[in-house]
Formats: structure tokens, sequence, C-alpha cells
């Protein structure tokens, strides 16, 4: 049965990062599965209003105020009624929230979940439990997950994570990892030089990333291996303690700072998003930090794990150059391995039967509502059955003056049958692979260097 999905986060295009890229080719993997997909996010500069992209997935974009990281400012109710009228303009019936920072996304569960509409939500992230912040996040994902019919996470881990800062059934909390698009990522041999082994970092540099690692372990990297050359992509706050680190050791030789990059551009430079399989996918040996969900993503031979230490990473590296020059590990099969493990067909299916599932759910009344925000704690409990109240009578306020019936409805984007699209929706062992866009070729690189502090990445 084809269902009308509302896409809701915070994070999308023209911002490149790992959940705008899930949020992107998932939307249309399930338009090419018969579904109608639409996504809400917040106005990028002068991109506002209503956009149209490939495959005719359509685009709102709210304009609203953001306060820090491409996150809107928390107002509760002053989203709902223009959301209201996107819900009803295109016969939404599955509202599919993103990423625990978006306010966005909690507001739109919300007055989803007002409006009687079936809701699911993706975590990406991992959190801790013990400083304020996390505490903070913590007790308003609590709030929105208490009245969600599922929620989807992208690792084991994130699993563990996310039921236990949400207080959740393990059972209403599915695992579904990224994918890559294997064709995008493709090795190319010629261009591999016997002389320089390139290691590639592209991140944005932000603590939470581990930049603060790199900082630290580049020097002496480059101390240890002379012939190693650096190339590192993306902004942020920590973009200056890179460029004091090279003034300081004189390694601008070594070291290509290639700032802010386009989507286009990095798959020039090597890999974009889900990192770590992009990487292998062009034939690529990974090291990467042993955190979070990370260790679920390649099998051993692809990867060099380290701890989220300097010493470790340093010495994680030395022995990554060293397998690579002795020939130890065989990084041509990486690209074949890579895309017969991960696909967004497959991706799409499971997230389809999540939508089966909770389809057939029964709808909660307004008091059983009530009754699992009071549970959320002594005073939080009070303070969220008081929105959601007020947020129920501000939905009847608005079916009185704004009824459905003024409404239009949106013409929806027509759809054309693909070749293929049967086979791949039927399939029930294996999933084909993604076909859909050109592939392009990495550049001269060997390693791919993947840091993080202790709670993983978003």
């Amino acid at each position: 049965m084809p269902y009308n999905i509302a896409m809701a986060s915070d994070f999308f295009y023209p911002q490149p990062g790992g959940v705008e890229s899930h949020i992107y080719q998932l939307s249309s993997k399930l338009i090419d599965r018969g579904h109608k997909v639409i996504i809400i996010t917040h106005a990028y500069g002068d991109r506002t209003g209503v956009r149209y992209l490939t495959n005719g997935l359509k685009v709102y974009y709210v304009p609203f105020f953001v306060i820090y990281r491409e996150s809107t400012f928390p107002t509760v109710f002053s989203f709902f009624p223009i959301f209201r009228n996107i819900i009803i303009r295109e016969k939404i019936d599955i509202v599919h929230g993103h990423a625990s920072l978006s306010s966005l996304c909690h507001e739109a569960i919300l007055h989803a979940r007002t409006m009687g509409l079936k809701t699911c939500f993706t975590d990406h992230s991992l959190f801790g439990f013990a400083d304020a912040a996390s505490i903070l996040t913590n007790k308003l994902l609590k709030f929105t997950l208490s009245d969600v019919d599922h929620c989807i996470c992208v690792s084991h881990t994130c699993k563990e994570n996310t039921v236990l800062r949400a207080a959740l059934d393990p059972s209403t909390v599915s695992v579904i990892p990224n994918a890559v698009v294997a064709e995008n990522f493709r090795p190319d041999p010629t261009a591999a030089s016997p002389d320089t082994i390139t290691i590639v970092v592209i991140s944005r540099l932000f603590y939470n990333k581990g930049t603060d690692l790199l900082v630290a372990a580049i020097p002496r990297i480059c101390e240890l291996h002379p012939s190693v050359r650096f190339i590192i992509g993306g902004s942020g706050p920590k973009a200056i303690d890179l460029e004091q680190m090279l003034e300081t050791n004189m390694l601008q030789d070594w070291v290509e700072l290639l700032g802010p990059i386009r989507h286009e551009a990095v798959r020039d430079v090597m890999a974009f998003g889900t990192v770590i399989v992009e990487a292998a996918s062009c034939g690529l040996y990974v090291v990467c930090t042993r955190v979070g969900g990370i260790p679920e993503v390649l099998p051993s031979h692809m990867t060099m794990f380290a701890k989220p230490e300097e010493d470790d990473l340093v010495a994680a590296t030395s022995k990554a150059i060293h397998a690579l020059r002795h020939g130890r590990v065989r990084t041509d099969k990486f690209h074949e391995q890579v895309k017969q493990m991960y696909s967004w067909t497959d991706v799409a299916a499971r997230t389809e039967r999540v939508y089966d599932h909770i389809t057939k759910s029964r709808n909660l009344s307004l008091l059983e509502r009530l009754k699992r925000y009071y549970g959320c704690g002594v005073w939080a409990g009070k303070l969220f059955c008081l929105c959601v109240i007020v947020d129920y009578l501000l939905w009847v306020a608005l079916c009185y003056w704004f009824s459905e019936d003024k409404i239009d409805i949106a013409r929806s984007w027509p759809k054309k049958r693909r070749r293929g699209m049967l086979e791949e929706k039927d399939a029930a062992a294996g999933w084909t692979r993604d076909e859909t866009m050109d592939g392009h070729h990495k550049r001269n690189l060997d390693v791919w260097i993947f840091t993080t502090t202790r709670y993983g990445f978003r």
C-alpha cells in the first residue's frame, strides 16, 4: 500500500552532512517504491518556500530562526499552523522525524500525534548521560518518544543508547543502518602513487568529530612517515586549530586544507556522509576510533581500529601505512564487497516494513497520551502534559478557524514506472544494487582516517 510520508528535520540540503544525505537517499528510494514523500525543513538563506529535487521530491523550506548548527529555535506551538496546512495539502499519512538535536523534528512529531497521524523517528546520534547538554537533550527525547509509534536507529549501539536515554521498550526500536551508492565511489587504481601515501579526512571540524585528536596526531605522523601527505576537507570552529598547528610545525607542504566543499566536490576528493563505508567503497583502508557503533560498520579486514587517544591513533595509522606498503591489505576488492553489503534500496524496503507495522496499530486517545507523558518525571511529566493539552486546544482552534475544506489540496508529482522497480520491490532475499547515478573516481588516496570522540558522531 503506498503511503504519503513527510520527512521532518532541521538538517537537509543545501547543508552537507550524514543526516541530510540519509534523508535524501531514503526519500528517493521510497518514491521509487511508489510512495509519495515530501520533506519539511527550515529555510537556508534565500532558499525558502517550495522546491523540487530529482525524482519529484518536494521540499518545504519553512522560514524559522536558526540558533546553533542549523537547529531552529524551539517554539513548540508556532510551527503548528503551517505544519497543519502542509499536512492537509499533501494528504500525509506518516510523519517521519530525523535527528535528536532537531527542534523541527520534535515539534513535527508532537503536532502529528495531536492530529492523529502515525509517527516514526530515526536517531542518528549517540549522547552521554552526565553533562548538562546531554541531560536536557535526553529529557526532550523522552518527551517526544513517549508518544511515537516506532523508532529507528542506525546501529545496535545507537539502539542501546536511545533505549536508555528515552526509557523505551526495545521491541519498539528497529536497527536499519545507513547505506551508500557504491557506484558513486569507485576506486581508480591508476591514480595511486608508489612513493606517496595520501591520507584524507573529510568532516565537520567540531570537537565531537575528533578534530583535537587530528591536530595532535598529524605532526607526529608526518615526523614518523615523511612520505605521507594529508588532505583535509570541511569547516567548523576547529579549523583555526588546524591552521595554527600547520604554522607552528611548518607542515604547509604536507597538509592541504580544502575548507568547506560542496557535495559534488566531495565525491571527487573521496567520500561524503557515511564516510567509513564510502571510503572503503573507494578502495581505501580505513583507520577509525573504536567508539559507538563504528565497529559494526565494516569487517575487520577493511579497518584499523584505535582508541580515541593521540598515541593509539598515531600507532594505528602507522600500522595501516606499513600494511599498505608491504601489500598485506587487498584494497582492490573492497568496492565489490561494500556494494554487496549496503544498498539504499534495502534501507527503503526495511523502512517500508516499519511503516506497514505502525499503520496497523491503533491511535491513542488524548487521555492515553497524557498518561504516557505524565510518567516522564515528577515535574517534567506535568509540564509535558500541559504542552500536549495546549497543543490539542490549538489544533481544535485551527480546525474551527481554518477548516480543511478551505485548504487547497496540492497536486502530486506524476509517477513514472521505473524499469526494474517491481523486481527490486519484490526481491525477498537480496536487494539489487544502486545504479541510479554516475560514478566518480577518487583522487590519489591510500588511507582514510576517521576520528571521533567518546559518544560517536551525528
